[in-house]
């Protein structure tokens, strides 16, 4: 295996936990202003506050990671992605921006300004949905090289059934993980109702998980067929997640072992994201960029390898210990600390 499949893989890693990490943070936005819209926030909303308080700073983390590091080992990446991500790159970070002030107003200002609660209820689904946009535009057809630059076909992205597809997986995949995780975290404090409450989210956006699913599928095999038919032959990787996901359903109806249905989530989106990473190659922005022909020279690329593998070893086990201090402890968990 070249270095440049090495490093593909661990900045892979990095977009996974991303993924498993931001999704429990945009949901739990998204169900603290849900709950406080239904008069239930004094039911779960001291359980969210509890989870995101000493977590929200890191979430980032992963994605910065990766940012840096497919600049650093694709640079042809920074030239059609910057570009073309202008807009939708910038209405990301702007969101962003907006949901980092929510913290400080939560933590310094006032706690239960509506505004404030919506902008973070709001950004927890409009950030994954443009976030999506960059995996969108990695299967072709959305972007036209030309004398002035790169350009974003924003009518073909607009029109595209694919394009939807992805921005719909990405909101209610977001809002499935959280509900998971949630009722895992309710269950570990011992808060019944809030227990009861996010259970029956997590039960009601898995039937929506596994239908965006499906849909994005079907848009990939009209969008970009060769890539569908080389997802098609992993298909045992995206049946093992399908395995995960009944799993993850089964054991959340039946009431019990939340701690091993939060763990099937993770391997369940674990399988697919790397499905569908692997069936993607060799194209990072297809057909411009490819994993061999837009890598960096061989010296440096190795060099990144060595220092990327660094920091994921120095960031999983400080999440571990940021887990057992805080998120984990059997007293901050009930909020008696």
């Amino acid at each position: 295996m070249g270095y440049e499949y090495i490093g593909i893989t661990v900045l892979w890693i990095f977009l996974y936990g991303y993924l498993i990490v931001a999704s429990v943070d945009f949901g739990a936005g998204f169900f603290a202003y849900y709950a406080k819209l239904t008069k239930k926030d004094h039911i779960m909303n001291k359980l969210i506050a509890r989870y995101l308080s000493p977590v929200w700073e890191v979430t980032n983390v992963f994605f910065v990671f990766f940012f840096v590091g497919i600049v650093g080992f694709f640079p042809d990446a920074a030239f059609y992605y910057g570009q073309a991500l202008l807009i939708p790159g910038s209405i990301a970070i702007i969101l962003l921006a907006i949901r980092g002030s929510f913290y400080a107003f939560e933590n310094y200002g006032s706690k239960d300004n509506h505004l404030y609660m919506f902008l973070y209820g709001a950004t927890g689904l409009l950030i994954p949905a443009s976030l999506s946009t960059a995996l969108t535009l990695s299967e072709g057809g959305f972007i036209e090289e030309t004398a002035n630059g790169v350009q974003l076909l924003y009518g073909e992205l607009l029109s595209s059934p694919y394009s939807w597809s992805v921005v719909f997986l990405a909101i209610v995949s977001v809002l499935y993980i959280s509900a998971m995780f949630l009722t895992y975290y309710a269950s570990r404090a011992n808060d019944q109702p809030a227990l009861e409450l996010v259970r029956k989210y997590a039960l009601f956006w898995s039937s929506p998980t596994i239908i965006a699913s499906l849909t994005t599928f079907i848009a990939l095999s009209q969008h970009n067929p060769e890539h569908y038919q080389k997802a098609i032959d992993l298909w045992w990787m995206f049946g093992i997640s399908v395995a995960f996901f009944m799993a993850a359903v089964l054991l959340v109806y039946s009431g019990r072992y939340y701690g091993w249905a939060f763990i099937a989530v993770m391997f369940q989106f674990f399988f697919a994201f790397f499905g569908y990473g692997a069936s993607h190659l060799p194209y990072i922005l297809q057909p411009y960029i490819t994993i061999t022909s837009g890598a960096t020279h061989e010296t440096m690329g190795i060099t990144l390898v060595i220092v990327f593998i660094a920091g994921l070893c120095l960031l999983v086990p400080s999440l571990y210990l940021l887990m057992r201090l805080f998120l984990f402890d059997a007293d901050y968990v009930k909020g008696n600390k």
